[in-house]
């Protein structure tokens, strides 16, 4: 059984490590998570934790309007490419729905650009590095008119 709901952000941070920051010296805390407006979502299949996704208030250059940042989003490795990452930004999409948000926007790994293409994201902006995670685009999503 699925299911999806917030959650508290120490809870990302076994995933966030196992599939963000393998064999990286990098925190798994990242800046915002404790912001206020900053919410943290799980997808649960059978009570086990193996999706999550964080989303910050936080604008970007190109947008205006209530922007969110989608940040950390991963799934544990076995479940990867089976749906899951989809199912948790729809349940992301309608939170930030009743939050007015306008736009989400991330800085998607290049690894990870078809996924949000095909959830309706656009490209915005040149490639770039952040070492030493890798190449990344900015990429957004708009959710409802300024």
């Amino acid at each position: 059984m699925i299911e999806i709901k917030q959650i508290k952000v120490e809870d990302t941070y076994k995933i966030r490590k196992q599939e963000l920051r393998k064999n990286m010296d990098l925190s798994t805390e990242f800046a915002g998570d404790y912001d206020e407006g900053t919410f943290h979502i799980g997808l649960y299949m059978d009570k086990e934790l193996i999706s999550i996704v964080s989303f910050t208030l936080s604008n970007y250059k190109d947008f205006s309007g209530i922007q969110y940042q989608l940040r950390g989003m991963a799934t544990k490795e076995e479940f990867q490419g089976k749906g899951m990452g989809k199912n948790l930004v729809a349940f992301a999409l309608e939170v930030l729905k009743n939050k007015k948000a306008n736009v989400i926007w991330c800085h998607s790994r290049i690894t990870a650009i078809d996924f949000y293409l095909k959830m309706g994201f656009e490209i915005v902006g040149e490639e770039f590095e952040i070492p030493p995670i890798g190449k990344h685009r900015v990429m957004f999503k708009e959710l409802t008119p300024k």
